[in-house]
């Protein structure tokens, strides 16, 4: 299990220990939602002064993100590719390190509380799965240390997310082999 007290204090070591535990949190039994929602809330019990800490879901045939698990209050359900901070990042495939949100052309306010943001593109190759999308009340709460720490997590994740896309889609209750 996860307890905030393993957390020492040192940056590098704790960002250590939580890229570690998001990796044996994952369980390739489970459906996807379950494993994004252990890796937001993993997040957001870690990282300080955040207001939203989550996962927007690529929908190819729609062009757009769909809101996935997070943790945080009421969010954007569907957001087109290009518009926002999270739009931008499935265009222009590269993580958004945005220090003042309301500066931000086309920023979507979801939640008018948050005043900067990251958003971290979880790509397979470069086809993009979605988004990892922290919030954060306090005007440059991120830093390009913040930055790298969550790009090393949206890796992770997008890889134990592409490792099992074969069994994303299968509904609980149902085995990979189609067995209940």
């Amino acid at each position: 299990m996860v307890a905030l007290n393993d957390y020492s204090g040192l940056r590098e070591d704790d960002e250590a220990l939580v890229l570690e535990q998001a990796h044996h949190l994952w369980d390739d039994d489970l459906p996807l939602v379950s494993n994004l929602a252990n890796a937001s809330a993993l997040l957001k019990a870690y990282l300080t002064q955040t207001n939203w800490v989550g996962f927007y879901l690529w929908e190819p045939a729609r062009e757009e993100l769909v809101l996935g698990p997070f943790q945080g209050l009421v969010a954007c359900t569907r957001i087109p590719r290009g518009r926002g901070v999270c739009g931008t990042a499935v265009e222009t495939r590269q993580s958004q390190l945005v220090p003042d949100v309301h500066l931000f052309p086309g920023h979507i306010a979801c939640d008018s509380a948050s005043a900067s943001e990251v958003v971290v593109p979880l790509l397979q190759g470069q086809t993009v799965l979605g988004v990892l999308d922290i919030d954060s009340p306090v005007k440059g709460r991120f830093d390009p240390s913040d930055l790298r720490f969550l790009e090393a997590f949206g890796t992770l994740v997008a890889g134990k997310w592409a490792e099992n896309r074969g069994a994303l889609s299968t509904p609980p209750g149902v085995t990979r082999a189609g067995a209940r």
